[in-house]
């Protein structure tokens, strides 16, 4: 127990430190401060511990009929409904979406801050946490359909949930910043081969992360029907050259069959200024505003070309 106890303190440190690089939101007026932070969502999980954000999670939310789908986010391995998404909910709320958030995948048993660290359990798992929470939704608002903003294991997870869970007719938009269709480290056959041998072996806390490595037994089920993809949903996958954990980033650049409805982004091939890694694209202004254009096409925003660095995409 001593050492679980010195292991809070630690990543609570580590959280506190974090808030160090996030900027101050601006006084609330009729509309929510935006932060293009990726860590702009942990100060509010460190004065209100495994509440919602702001503008999340209100289930009296009804969709408009210029935004009839409520939005869902997936956060990536080691996030939560509130660390993940600091630049999402507000973006999201202040343009009149109902706008939800899980925290899927925390091991069971443990004390916050490590309630606030998911993506940790078994992929199924998760699939069937996002399952009962898209239901939730549903029932809630009366929509018929949601749309899915994942990041990381947040675009790959819910692939099962589609195929496996029913999810593919309570789907219509899936978004997928940093995908890893084909399993981080695909660019080498011997990955294939780990990914085979030890893919389905429960991790050192990560307990699903061998799910991600190409070849592994869930790779394979996500790929199902010879594509990670589903038709009749549209999706739209957000990349960044600079991905140092989706390795090679192509990963998530997988083409889309006859039948299915597939963008691929990469945010350099409109603007050299984008440094965006693995975490900042979750945060930054311009993929967000990909995300916004593919949410609504009918309406699109324009995306800025403006420098985006590393760790937090802050604009």
């Amino acid at each position: 127990m001593k050492s679980i106890g010195r292991l809070a303190v630690a990543v609570c440190a580590a959280l506190l430190c974090v808030t160090a690089v996030v900027a101050p939101g601006s006084a609330r007026a009729e509309k929510l401060p935006e932060n293009f932070n990726f860590f702009g969502g942990i100060p509010h999980e460190l004065q209100h511990p495994g509440s919602s954000l702001p503008g999340s999670n209100d289930f009296s939310c009804k969709p408009t009929a210029e935004h009839p789908r409520p939005v869902v986010l997936v956060h990536g391995t080691g996030g939560a409904k509130t660390t993940n998404w600091g630049a999402y909910v507000p973006l999201l709320k202040n343009r009149g979406y109902c706008v939800f958030a899980l925290t899927y995948g925390a091991l069971k048993g443990w004390p916050w801050p490590f309630t606030a660290v998911g993506g940790m359990d078994y992929q199924q798992v998760s699939a069937a946490q996002l399952a009962k929470f898209v239901n939730r939704v549903l029932a809630a608002t009366g929509a018929k359909t949601v749309d899915l903003i994942g990041h990381s294991q947040g675009t790959y997870m819910p692939t099962y949930y589609l195929k496996y869970y029913g999810g593919a007719s309570k789907v219509t938009k899936y978004i997928s910043l940093a995908p890893l269709w084909r399993g981080t480290g695909s660019l080498n056959p011997v990955m294939n081969q780990l990914g085979e041998a030890i893919g389905a072996t429960p991790m050192p806390m990560c307990i699903g992360c061998g799910a991600m490595l190409p070849g592994s037994p869930f790779n394979k089920k996500i790929w199902k029907g010879g594509s990670p993809y589903v038709k009749g949903i549209d999706y739209t996958n957000i990349m960044t050259r600079y991905d140092e954990l989706v390795v090679p980033y192509t990963a998530g650049y997988v083409k889309p069959r006859p039948g299915e409805s597939v963008k691929n982004i990469v945010v350099q091939d409109t603007c050299a200024k984008d440094y965006s890694d693995h975490l900042a694209i979750a945060g930054s202004r311009r993929a967000a505003y990909f995300a916004l254009n593919a949410l609504d096409p009918e309406h699109p925003v324009k995306v800025p070309c403006e420098v985006v660095p590393p760790f937090t995409g802050q604009s």
